[in-house]
């Protein structure tokens, strides 16, 4: 038999999952009423007291996304970060299913890029890439054409794990073509422009006006009778 204590215990627990019912049923974010009526009774609403006489107090209940994606273990997602890894593929191309399969059993997140137009084929060979297919790339190192053994240990040599440690419902990201993938901007390089003192440029026009030269002396007979050189 439950006593007084146990229904006053268990009764934060109770008003917590009437708060997430409400958050999930109304949105991710929603506003979630509190009042109390004319007993003394706290109730818990997604709409305001009918009673115009009863003060509510709103409050901001945020709910999880049901569609957000998982985070990565740490040890795959450093490597991820430090190491991205593209696969550059075509249509009717056995190579590129193998080596496809291959980064989803050993549970590489990649981004997949496929080559089919002219446009993509001159993506590729940006990037050093041949006519042999799939190119694979484990961040600046690539290989063309697919052998297991040489993909798998591209993969470990970037710290990769070698066991598959993708989350729960981990979605592999959709294709894309390679010519419409963005691309990251050459850096041009930079002159650094430094800002002298005052007395450091006055120095430095000093010296810039020595160096020019001088205009020749105007000639005797156009000078002043009084003038001297």
């Amino acid at each position: 038999m439950r006593t007084a204590r146990d229904r006053i215990h268990n009764r934060p627990r109770a008003l917590l999952a009437c708060l997430a019912l409400l958050s999930v049923a109304a949105g991710a974010s929603a506003q979630v009423y509190k009042w109390r009526d004319e007993r003394g009774v706290t109730h818990y609403g997604d709409k305001p007291p009918a009673s115009s006489r009863q003060h509510a107090e709103v409050l901001k209940v945020t709910a999880p996304a049901p569609n957000a994606p998982a985070a990565l273990p740490y040890e795959l997602a450093r490597a991820v970060q430090a190491s991205p890894v593209l696969l550059y593929t075509t249509a009717r191309c056995d190579a590129c299913d193998q080596g496809r399969t291959l980064l989803r059993e050993r549970g590489i997140p990649f981004q997949e890029r496929t080559v089919d137009s002219a446009e993509d084929q001159q993506q590729l060979r940006l990037l050093g890439g041949g006519n042999e297919m799939p190119l694979l790339a484990v961040g600046s190192r690539k290989l063309t054409g697919f052998q297991a053994a040489a993909w798998h240990e591209a993969l470990s040599a970037a710290a990769y794990p070698r066991q598959k440690m993708l989350p729960p419902g981990y979605q592999f990201a959709a294709p894309v073509p390679a010519g419409g993938a963005p691309m990251a901007p050459a850096t041009p390089p930079v002159r650094a422009r430094i800002k002298m003192a005052p007395d450091a440029a006055a120095a430095a026009a000093a010296q810039t006006a020595a160096q020019q030269p001088r205009s020749p002396p105007p000639a005797a007979g156009n000078a002043p009778p009084d003038f001297q050189f």
